[in-house]
């Protein structure tokens, strides 16, 4: 499932072309995605301009000019591309054997600069939806959610206070979007990694006695950061089905240093260690049991 660097990568794959277009006619060739469309989809966005595209946690949001907003969230197959411009190009982005048959919503678009286009929602396990919004604000998917971890509220001592007494282990907290919006399973992996801490720990144990971070824990809120910087400036990860809004593949996969690497050696320097993998919450952890430790 895309995180926040691929749904953040998609994000600037779209801006430029979408920003100031007019959205023409859509056409939606199916009733639902996971959820039914939203009614009156169609006819609540033809004639709008596009005011600009944001991204919250692994959501996209397009600011129209009525006000609505169209959330956007990419399941596990999702993707959004263009068919003009020289974007499109199958077979790159379509899989061995997929068909345009997946193509579920079309939007056609005037852009003053680029002229008309049609932008593509495609989803073969339609495992993502669209909603539409008078007011974002009232989105029960972004209700609660925590801070962004690009952004100036994420740091170590805001962590350490939802942390404290916290008896879940650090990588379920890290997980928990009312922690960290945008985190999945792949970037903390890592980002445990680069921290050199165990993901079976209890989130507690990375704070004092007087609530205040370790020196554990602000390794963990840098590493996190860095991660992310990383791997949204390679366009994100592609495991199997990411792609980002000109059909390409993300590069992240290549840097991995612990997720779906058992059995390989650890990379980090003069470690002895060979990664591992367990199952938490039915998810796969990896990590090296050798560098990696208790605060």
């Amino acid at each position: 499932m895309p995180e926040l660097p691929e749904v953040e990568t998609v994000r600037r794959g779209l801006e430029p072309w979408l920003v100031g277009a007019r959205i023409d006619k859509v056409t939606l060739n199916r009733p639902n995605l996971r959820f039914p469309f939203p009614d009156g989809l169609a006819k609540a966005i033809e004639g709008t301009t596009v005011v600009s595209v944001g991204r919250r946690a692994k959501y996209l949001l397009l600011l129209l000019d009525n006000g609505k907003t169209v959330l956007s969230h990419l399941g596990m197959t999702g993707s959004w591309r263009f068919a003009e411009h020289g974007i499109d190009k199958p077979p790159r982005y379509y899989e061995p054997g997929e068909e345009p048959k997946h193509d579920h919503m079309v939007w056609e678009i005037s852009h003053p600069k680029h002229g008309h286009s049609h932008l593509i929602y495609a989803d073969p396990r339609r495992f993502g939806f669209i909603d539409l919004y008078d007011d974002i604000a009232d989105s029960p998917y972004l209700k609660d959610l925590g801070p962004e971890p690009l952004g100036n509220d994420f740091n170590a001592a805001e962590m350490a206070e939802k942390f404290t007494g916290k008896k879940t282990p650090i990588k379920s907290a890290l997980l928990d979007q009312r922690v960290v919006a945008g985190l999945g399973n792949i970037y903390v992996a890592e980002a445990l990694h680069r921290s050199h801490i165990l993901p079976t720990i209890l989130a507690g144990t990375l704070v004092t006695a007087k609530g205040k971070p370790k020196a554990a824990l602000e390794d963990l809120a840098h590493a996190v950061r860095q991660v992310l910087i990383e791997a949204i400036e390679v366009g994100g990860s592609t495991l199997r089905d990411f792609r980002n809004a000109q059909g390409g593949s993300g590069y992240f996969q290549h840097r991995f240093a612990v997720y779906d690497r058992e059995g390989e050696p650890c990379p980090t320097p003069l470690c002895s260690g060979t990664v591992q993998r367990i199952v938490q919450s039915g998810r796969s952890t990896f990590f090296c049991p050798v560098c990696q430790k208790k605060p």
